[in-house]
């Protein structure tokens, strides 16, 4: 039978595994929380991204050119292009295009017997794209824009060059893109006008 001193001293010994559990518990309760903190400071420091917007337009001031001729053996054209920009096909009818295919230039070489008045309004007529709208139709081009159903929002600029005052039409030219692209499409345009040679070597757009 325990004396009143065991019985005290079991007592003591009790309270002090409790007390021993507790703590270890209050322990791995903290330990937990701190991991979940330390997760959650992971998550937050991640380097934010640094993706350049799909809205910006092509750079007119970025391009280079160089001269490229097509046309026909008896009758060569020549003109300048943005220098990055290759040939998906040749011939009397030319098309250039840039490597992530968003923006080209395109050529035909054929003439018609039509003025350059007379082909922006036949081209504005035959154009059937969605939400077309006509920027504006002077001096022999025509600026226009609409919605592709796959590519979005586009822009094109078509203008075709007489060397006879306007009584027909020598050559086309048209560049395409976006409408954020406009100025550089623009440049792009005025620098083939600038540099265009046609068979007639004395004849220049003016």
């Amino acid at each position: 039978m325990l004396t009143p001193r065991h019985q005290a001293l079991l007592m003591t010994l009790a309270g002090m595994t409790v007390g021993v559990a507790v703590f270890g518990t209050v322990l791995a309760i903290n330990g937990n929380g701190d991991d979940d903190h330390r997760a959650t400071d992971v998550v937050t420091s991640q380097t934010p991204s640094t993706s350049t917007p799909r809205g910006d337009g092509l750079q007119a001031e970025s391009l280079q050119y160089t001269a490229q001729t097509f046309g026909t053996d008896r009758a060569p054209v020549t003109a300048e292009v943005p220098a990055t920009w290759r040939a998906g096909q040749d011939g009397e009818r030319p098309r250039f295009l840039d490597p992530t295919g968003v923006w080209q230039i395109r050529f035909d070489t054929r003439g018609s017997s039509k003025s350059p008045e007379r082909q922006v309004s036949d081209r504005e007529r035959s154009i059937k794209e969605q939400d077309l709208k006509v920027l504006s139709r002077d001096n022999g081009t025509l600026v226009y824009t609409y919605v592709d159903r796959v590519r979005g929002p586009r822009m094109g600029l078509s203008r075709w060059i007489s060397t006879d005052n306007g009584d027909s039409s020598a050559i086309e030219i048209t560049v395409g893109g976006r409408p954020q692209d406009e100025a550089a499409l623009s440049a792009v345009l005025e620098r083939a006008t600038k540099s265009l040679q046609l068979p007639d070597s004395s004849s220049r757009p003016n």
